[in-house]
């Protein structure tokens, strides 16, 4: 029996690349996914190949259009999300990139910043953009790559180049040219984009040497940005409604429509945003001004603290150091032993992000002892996650007079119980984890039900099925007074 009104969903995350079906009751119906390589030409410094994600893309969808053929009619629209920051400078002509990716967590921007700080930028860069002059996002690496490639450079100028997020890069490609667009939340994490007139800035253009010719024309979440037959697997073509940035994706998924509602994504980084309404609020002390969202062009907006390594930490214990053969092990050695015998893992692997700011930060394991063991470096592993979380809504809790009670969690570690219960535990808040593991999927997939008139408001998402998972707080609070010191201890040894 066919099913009626299917969503397909292209997920480019900063570690593959996922297809999904989804119901029109929001169900996960099936994924698939292929991994891209990661490219580190020298410490810091993070890219991916464009051209291979874009493939991986074409190959996700083939795999999943091929399982469901029998539905292709019933497929209303193709919506996106993606890793935010990560941009890619390709030719105009033939859609190849001049150059890889470079990814949102790479730190080679990381001079330029430092000195538009020291010439007095960085107040007038935060009331505009809401952002920090800050390596993690794109600008100053865009600067940087103009520098040191002049040829690139004179492409853009001629306007035979053009400069996206992955977002804008892969609607470019799917409608074979004929649409170069991006939305709202992947535009405002540039710093080239003014939070108040929901336009690129020519001012922060200028600052940064960054031609606006070269730029996608911006447009709400829930607009249409062509259509596309994926290089002719369909034999028609299919409308693409619904982009959003992986995080703020999240965000709306987990039906966060109220000032006040706040989540968790754990991915490769963990992303915390908390709805502050539709007027930009300033904040403060690390933390960021975010587009929430924009639809039907009214935009919400968000706090948001961003942490640039939790899943990848894990990933560095599995791949770099070989302790874990799998993620879901960390869970199982964290168990294993009764504390974290005073070890703390701190992540600094490519800088601290939020709420500390500090990019030339390194990691450090913390309080080793001969009888330390890798499940003690597993449990410190998860721990440090829990620590930067709650740093950071500490900071959001006192720039909002809004209590926090509980938090929304999703993302794959989110399915992690030690951590879940070490989040509740370490910030006293309740958790609810995400039954439902791709909610930036889901997010970009509600946006695109909008788009198309499937639903015709908030409150219809918010009617849809979702289960969670809850985590109350169960540690002592004098147990956890300890724990946080040791980790005050942990942070202030890396950054002396």
């Amino acid at each position: 029996m066919a099913t009626p009104g299917l969503f397909l969903v292209i997920d480019q995350s900063t570690s593959a690349t996922k297809a999904m079906v989804f119901s029109h009751e929001g169900a996960l119906l099936d994924q698939d996914a292929l991994v891209h390589q990661q490219i580190y030409p020298q410490p810091g410094w993070v890219e991916q190949d464009a051209g291979e994600i874009f493939k991986n893309t074409l190959a996700v969808i083939s795999k999943i259009l091929n399982r469901h053929q029998s539905e292709w009619g019933n497929f209303i629209a193709l919506s996106i999300t993606n890793q935010r920051e990560t941009f890619v400078v390709f030719d105009k002509k033939t859609g190849q990139p001049l150059y890889n990716a470079i990814v949102w967590q790479c730190t080679r921007g990381e001079d330029l910043c430092r000195q538009l700080m020291d010439e007095g930028h960085a107040d007038l860069v935060q009331q505009k953009t809401g952002l920090r002059i800050d390596t993690y996002f794109p600008a100053s690496k865009m600067t940087w790559l103009f520098a040191n490639r002049a040829d690139i450079r004179e492409q853009v100028n001629r306007g035979e180049a053009l400069i996206g997020t992955i977002d804008a890069y892969l609607i470019y490609l799917l409608t074979n040219g004929q649409v170069f667009a991006t939305d709202h939340t992947n535009a405002s994490r540039t710093l080239l984009y003014n939070i108040h007139t929901l336009a690129w800035d020519s001012e922060m253009a200028n600052l940064f040497k960054i031609p606006l010719q070269a730029l996608p024309e911006i447009r709400s979440c829930d607009s249409t940005f062509g259509e596309t037959n994926f290089g002719g697997i369909l034999p028609f073509s299919l409308p693409i409604c619904g982009v959003m940035g992986d995080s703020q994706a999240a965000l709306f998924a987990e039906r966060c429509y109220q000032p006040g509602s706040a989540k968790i994504t754990f991915g490769t980084g963990s992303s915390i945003l908390l709805n502050v309404g539709p007027q930009p609020r300033p904040a403060k002390q690390g933390i960021v001004t975010a587009v929430a969202w924009v639809l039907q062009n009214q935009p919400t907006y968000a706090f948001e603290g961003i942490t640039n390594y939790t899943g990848a930490t894990i990933q560095w214990l599995r791949d770099q150091l070989g302790l874990i053969q799998t993620s879901q092990e960390t869970e199982t050695l964290a168990n294993s032993v009764k504390d974290n015998a005073g070890v703390y893992l701190v992540p600094a692997f490519v800088g601290l992000s939020a709420p500390y700011w500090r990019p030339e930060a390194r990691a450090g394991i913390l309080g080793l002892t001969p009888s330390a063991t890798r499940a003690h470096v597993a449990r410190a592993a998860l721990e440090a996650i829990a620590y930067i979380i709650n740093d950071v809504l500490d900071l959001m809790k006192g720039m909002t007079a809004v209590e926090l009670t509980s938090i929304y969690a999703d993302g794959g570690a989110s399915r992690n119980q030690f951590l879940m219960q070490f989040v509740s535990d370490i910030t006293g808040l309740n958790v609810l984890a995400a039954q439902t593991p791709e909610l930036s999927a889901l997010g970009a997939v509600f946006a695109g039900m909008l788009g198309m008139k499937t639903l015709s408001s908030l409150v219809d998402l918010e009617a849809l099925p979702q289960q969670f998972v809850s985590y109350s707080p169960e540690l002592p609070r004098e147990n956890v007074e300890l724990l946080l010191a040791g980790w005050k201890h942990a942070v202030s040894q890396i950054l002396s």
